[in-house]
């Protein structure tokens, strides 16, 4: 059996636990009663202790039982909360997750998890465990006479005796005995393997075997599983004397209990048992972990299926057969459900990533000695896993840009009559077809003057402009390399982060909207589609070419004959009952040649959050469930679209970007 095969799980629930780590200091950190965040550390801690001790992963158990042995003075009141105290666990938190990463890589403790334990220890005014190891020991392991008869007969015969405050002694035996199995046969074990693996304390045993190692690769085999205190390894050929004096347990531990495991071997055969720790009573929800890939390749088949079913109807109208197209219907439906539940299991919540945000807010708040009062939103809200996993970094920019320049400092917020600590909220809701992720401050807005005067300097607004309505500043600030600061720091000022946010978000197939009002705060929403994979459209014709409007951004359609269009200004606007629209030709957007008649075709009503516009088409032919094929490569010329399908007849078709559009 090789643990190695679960590495990839163990930093995943790792991850979970962290998570929850640091959600729980966070807790703490704002004044909440200690009692129930210092029990989730605690649990949290203990969880990652008895994985990585599964795993053989020595550096992480010990850290993070030494991380148990604080948070046990902590719960018990030995140790009180202080503000030094929290910055030390929020800094083990990091150098837990470090070794975490970097668990397969060695069992030394890291740089960042030596420091984080002298920290500790500095704090707690104590010294570490490990240092009273030989101190707590006292007295000597003896087994009656009878438990020794397995040991007879000829072999090899090795004597292990665990450290005296080792993490997980049955797992750490089971693994001993594990390598010693993969160096030849074991013949004996004394206690036996069942007593070892049920073990909750450090043990003294010995191992009857037949192999052609030497005794030195023997002992380094051993010494691998972890908290071995001496390895002796003798020749037998008759009866086996008693296992050699050791140092029996005495471990004295703060009100910790280490509660018995399952065996192990049972352990690694099943995927969940590296799950996250119990949490109340709640039922936990059976599941099986999957990668990404692989769903990945079940959506392009579900794809590929959903093409060859239109190109069948296609077929099946042709022929005008009942019973074909009773069948014809009988598959076409079983696609679709086929396709709703490959789409719904790659729907995760947008809290597996929204989680990690308060620790990022609350370490740039410190950082610029800014107080502020973070909130998170529909943290059930749904997303698919490849949508959710582009949108971490956008977040994260938004987030620091909002603490950095969007919130004042305490003093400044309490001269302008506002509370000290800013508001900042991180928001996901649900708008159709489409998930919307809001960031909004209470700060002091966008300084539209400041932009304005460094975009006529940049040339990028034209020269007599006098204001900035919301689209100008986000077209102005989205500039790459445009800023207003006259600081360059570790947060921000170098002018990159909200272009960066809007490519990322528009090679999604979003977009971005922003309103800000100086005094009272900014707002930057991101609109994302759920799913980046099959979505439903509308497909209009252009002269010989076919274009696909995703439905979500499709409000209306009307025929041109029936429009009313008046010139404003110099440009046509659809008057459609009390709105007035720009109207936008889709042949002169596409540079098509030609030139349709004035009252031929029809027009589309596409909207983008509260922006609208009247779109004119030479004909709308069908709706159509399309499969999105992303563009490869570079992208000069195709910025009005998102990207390009297969039609049910076969045919390509471009898939229009509303949002650039608007």
């Amino acid at each position: 059996m090789d643990p190695s095969r679960y590495a990839d799980l163990f930093r995943t629930e790792s991850r979970e636990q962290l998570s929850a780590l640091n959600r729980a200091l966070l807790a703490i950190e704002q004044g909440d009663d200690p009692a129930e965040p210092v029990a989730a550390i605690f649990r949290g801690v203990h969880t990652i202790k008895g994985m990585s001790a599964t795993m053989g992963y020595s550096a992480v158990a010990e850290f993070s039982h030494e991380l148990e042995s604080l948070l046990a003075k902590v719960r018990d009141g030995e140790q009180s909360v202080s503000a030094e105290l929290m910055d030390a666990l929020f800094a083990a938190a990091d150098a837990l997750e470090d070794g975490i990463e970097h668990a397969r890589e060695g069992t030394a403790l890291t740089p960042a998890m030596q420091s984080a334990l002298e920290r500790l220890h500095d704090i707690a005014g104590g010294r570490s465990t490990a240092e009273f190891r030989v101190m707590r020991a006292s007295g000597v392991v003896k087994l009656p006479a009878e438990a020794l008869d397995p040991l007879d007969g000829e072999g090899t015969l090795v004597h292990v005796v665990q450290e005296p405050t080792a993490v997980l002694p049955g797992v750490r035996a089971f693994m001993a005995v594990q390598r010693l199995r993969a160096l030849g046969e074991v013949l004996a074990c004394v206690p036996s393997a069942d007593a070892l693996q049920a073990a909750t304390t450090p043990q003294a045993f010995s191992v009857r075997m037949q192999t052609a190692a030497g005794a030195a690769e023997l002992e380094h085999a051993v010494r691998g599983a972890g908290d071995v205190l001496s390895v002796r390894v003798e020749e037998r050929a008759a009866a086996a004397r008693p296992i050699v004096e050791a140092p029996s347990v005495t471990v004295e531990s703060p009100s910790v209990t280490l509660h018995p495991m399952r065996r192990v071997s049972d352990i690694l055969e099943a995927t969940d048992a590296l799950g996250p720790a119990e949490r109340g009573a709640a039922p936990r929800a059976r599941h099986v972990r999957i990668e990404l890939a692989r769903l990945d390749s079940l959506l392009d088949l579900a794809g590929e299926l959903v093409i060859v079913r239109g190109r069948l109807q296609s077929l099946v109208a042709r022929q005008g057969d009942a019973a074909l197209r009773e069948a014809m219907d009988d598959a076409t439906r079983l696609i679709a459900d086929l396709q709703s539940e490959i789409m719904t299991s790659r729907l995760v919540p947008v809290g597996q990533v929204f989680d990690r945000f308060p620790r990022l807010v609350r370490d740039v708040a410190r950082a610029l000695g800014k107080d502020v009062l973070f909130t998170i939103e529909g943290k059930e809200i749904e997303l698919d896993r490849s949508v959710l996993d582009e949108i971490g970094e956008p977040v994260v920019h938004l987030l620091r840009n909002a603490v950095d320049h969007g919130l004042e400092a305490p003093a400044q917020r309490e001269a302008a009559g506002k509370p000290r600590a800013g508001r900042l909220v991180l928001a996901a809701h649900r708008d159709r077809n489409a998930v919307v992720i809001t960031v909004r401050d209470d700060g002091r807005g966008i300084d539209r003057r400041r932009v304005l005067a460094r975009a006529l300097q940049l040339g990028l607004v034209p020269v007599g402009t006098e204001r900035l309505d919301d689209d100008g500043l986000l077209k102005c600030i989205a500039h790459p390399g445009f800023t207003t600061s006259d600081r360059v720091t570790a947060v921000s000022g170098r002018g990159v982060g909200v272009d960066a946010v809007i490519s990322r978000v528009r090679a999604l197939g979003g977009s971005v909207e922003l309103r800000s009002s100086e005094g009272e705060g900014t707002t930057l929403a991101l609109r994302l589609p759920v799913t980046l994979a099959i979505v439903r459209a509308l497909l209009a014709r252009v002269g010989a070419e076919r274009y696909a409007l995703p439905l979500t951004h499709v409000r209306e359609t009307l025929e041109r004959r029936t429009a009313v269009v008046q010139p404003v200004q110099g440009r046509d606007m659809l008057l459609l009952r009390d709105e007035v629209l720009p109207l936008l030709r889709l042949r002169e957007v596409v540079q098509l040649p030609g030139q349709a008649a004035e009252l031929d075709g029809e027009i589309v009503v596409i909207e983008r959050g509260e922006r609208r516009a009247a779109l004119v088409v030479d004909e709308l032919t069908a709706q159509e469930d399309i499969v999105v094929k992303a563009f490869d490569g570079a992208r000069d010329g195709l910025a009005l679209f998102s990207g390009a399908t297969i039609l049910a007849d076969g045919a390509p078709a471009l898939i229009v970007d509303v949002g650039s559009l608007l």
